[in-house]
């Protein structure tokens, strides 16, 4: 079932005092994934260089996540509309996969689609932006978060699996938040797994549980073949087999070490920590945020 009673003001105007990050104005990376479906991917990998899933259907353009920065929503946005300009159908649904800012931070530049997420994404996107943390686990990105940024709230909770167009169907999951929403494009048998999925880049999960996670994932490689993460690039299901790995050696991890794998040479090694001992403290019952990604922001 999805809720669509939450309404807001569709004639608000666009954001106009946008102001841009290192790297947010380069085109994405465009792959075309089948009939209508693509992928936007940065050129760099890291996290924070978030991917962006798109795909037309008849009645009109649906969004996967909307990038990281409201410069880098708006730079998606002009690729999509050059993509599309010999069609006349509207961008109508945004799907966000988690509240993160690194999939929600463009959300503003698709302000007349409706958006869709979980009740755990949209009660989040309620709350005030912190902006102070964001810049901190961003520093590259700081610029593009200044004191007026804003995300768009959820229209539409999604709280069961469900059709949203004739191609596109709706997952619940969870591991990176609570609960989760990724994307099945049956047709060309393709995932997306926005904040679930991270091809070269270690995961974060300060505030998941590593233990579930792994498993989802196991659970949706059997799904399909192609999978879209919402950092790196485009991959299969050895990809999300071996993060799936890593969530489980963080799980198994003995202090903070995470032992030597594929994962090796993946960006963001600082994550370990936190992911370790998350995990750590999920199995003697404590759900509290690890005091290693409370140092990260600064407030440790």
């Amino acid at each position: 079932m999805m809720d669509g009673e939450y309404q807001f003001d569709r004639s608000d105007p666009e954001p106009t005092d946008l102001v841009a990050a290192p790297g947010d104005e380069s085109e994405p990376i465009l792959i075309e994934l089948g009939t209508g479906v693509f992928a936007l991917v940065r050129d760099e990998i890291g996290f924070g260089e978030s991917s962006i899933g798109l795909v037309i259907d008849t009645d009109g353009l649906t969004v996967i996540d909307t990038g990281s920065t409201p410069v880098r929503g708006r730079t998606a946005r002009t690729a999509i509309e050059a993509l599309t300009s010999e069609i006349d159908v509207p961008l109508k649904r945004a799907v966000i996969t988690s509240s993160r800012v690194t999939q929600t931070g463009g959300s503003a530049l698709f302000w007349r689609a409706g958006f869709y997420g979980t009740d755990v994404a949209s009660d989040e996107l309620d709350q005030p932006v912190n902006l102070g943390a964001i810049r901190r686990l961003l520093p590259r990105l700081a610029p593009a978060y200044h004191d007026h940024f804003e995300t768009r709230p959820i229209t539409h909770t999604v709280d069961e699996d469900a059709w949203l167009t004739p191609s596109m169907r709706l997952l619940l999951a969870s591991g990176e938040a609570p609960r989760n929403l990724v994307a099945h494009l049956p047709g060309v048998d393709t995932i997306f797994l926005g904040a679930l999925g991270s091809f070269g880049v270690r995961p974060l999960a300060f505030a998941g549980d590593p233990a579930v996670w792994s498993a989802e994932l196991r659970r949706l490689a059997t799904l399909a073949t192609t999978f879209v993460p919402g950092h790196g690039t485009v991959g299969g299901r050895g990809d999300v087999e071996v993060l799936a790995d890593y969530l489980d050696a963080c799980v198994g991890a003995t202090g903070a070490h995470v032992p030597s794998g594929p994962w090796d040479d993946w960006t963001n090694p600082e994550f370990d920590e936190i992911n370790t001992e998350r995990a750590a403290r999920l199995a003697r019952g404590d759900n509290d945020v690890p005091t290693a990604m409370l140092s990260l922001l600064g407030l440790g």
